[in-house]
Parts: structure tokens; sequence; C-alpha cells
């Protein structure tokens, strides 16, 4: 007689390209729970359903150390770790015009960033912000899809970290056009939905950015002005 082991999980995440990853995990996995409310993730609430794993793909509030210390949290962050610890990594990255970086999985700790490394996989920053959140989703699927099977070697992070804090949304103002093109596209582009888009203050009115491509010299945008 063989003994089935049941597993449940956790996913917590709130925008709705995760929340798509959900539901497409949990096709895949039985007993994956969605938690979107932040002022539900109680320890009475995560004892109770008893996750072997929690997910925090994408996740802007504090985790309760409680949390932390009984369950295994994995949190996905997307910068080769230790690399751009902290808040806002696709935009920290962008705006310094790096091209190719990683998704990292880690065993969440009391420190910010600093967790015990899963599993990476490559991932590209090119293109507008819809095609790189789609390889985000991919590789979030892939990560999560092969801890479950149990396909990860844990290790700690090595290099020299660097750490940034969260973007606000008054730095999304492009304060002049003073800058190679290269900047510009990157400014705007790291700032397209759902981030507070760039914009640019002249003459009493707000122009918002909402698009952009580089075409030859040029810089094609397409916005609002307010």
């Amino acid at each position: 007689m063989f003994l089935q082991v049941i597993m449940n999980y956790l996913f917590c995440a709130y925008r709705n390209w995760n929340i798509t990853l959900f539901q497409k995990l949990s096709k895949k996995f039985n007993n994956m729970t969605l938690l979107t409310n932040p002022k539900k993730l109680t320890i009475k609430f995560v004892t109770d359903l008893n996750p072997d794993y929690i997910f925090f793909p994408d996740w802007s509030w504090i985790v309760p150390e409680q949390i932390i210390k009984k369950f295994i949290c994995v949190c996905i962050h997307e910068s080769n770790l230790p690399k751009f610890r902290g808040g806002s990594p696709i935009q920290n990255q962008i705006i310094r015009n790096i091209k190719k970086t990683k998704s990292t999985a880690f065993v969440m700790n009391n420190k910010l960033d600093t967790g015990d490394i899963l599993l990476q996989k490559t991932l590209s920053l090119e293109g507008n912000m819809n095609e790189i959140i789609d390889r985000i989703t991919q590789n979030n699927y892939d990560l999560i899809t092969k801890i479950i099977r149990g396909k990860f070697i844990q290790k700690k992070q090595s290099g020299k970290p660097t750490v940034f804090k969260r973007r606000q949304p008054s730095e999304s103002e492009l304060e002049s056009l003073n800058h190679s093109n290269q900047y510009i596209y990157n400014f705007i582009r790291m700032l397209q939905d759902p981030y507070p888009n760039a914009f640019l203050k002249i003459d009493g009115h707000k122009i918002i950015f909402k698009s952009v491509k580089i075409k030859g010299t040029n810089i094609h945008f397409g916005g609002v002005i307010e």
C-alpha cells in the first residue's frame, strides 16, 4: 500500500498577470490557494492552511516574521541576486541600460532579499513592459513548477551585493529632455503601465508617456496631455 502525500501551496499575489499565473498553476497542482489581501496574511490563517510552500511572485507588503520563521516562503525577485536587492529591481536595472538579468527564486528570511537561492532563470529586459512582464510570468511558472517538483539545489548568495530603494511616483518625472535617446527611451518604457507613467511638465501642462519606440535616431511615443 502506498500513502499519497498531499501538499498544500499558498500563492500570494495581487497583480492581474500573477493571478492569471496562479490559475495556470492551479490546473497543474492541486491544493493551491490564492491570497490577494495582505490583511489576511496572518499566522493563524497560514497555520490553519499549513502550506508546504508559500510563493510570493508579486508582493508589496511586509510578511510577518512569524510566518517567515515557521514556513518556507519563496520570493521571486527580478535580478541576479545579490545584485539589485530592494525595491523596483526592473526599473533600477533598465535605467542603467542593463539588458539581461535573472529571475531569482529564493527563501525569505528576516533581511531584505538575502535568503538562499533555489533557482534562477535568465530574463531579458529588452522591449516594452508588456513583453517583459510576459517573460517574467513564464519564468515564474517554470521556477515554481520546478520548486514544487523538488528540482532545485539550495545555495547561499555569493558576490558583492548592491541595494536600491523602491522608486516613488514622484520619481517618474522626466525633468528635462537633455539626455541621450537611449536614456529617455529606457526612462519611458520602464514606467509603462501598470507602473506610474513617466511624465514631463511644460507650460503648466503634464505630458504623460504611455508608449515609446526608437526608430533610427528618433524617439516615437504615445501619451496624453493634461
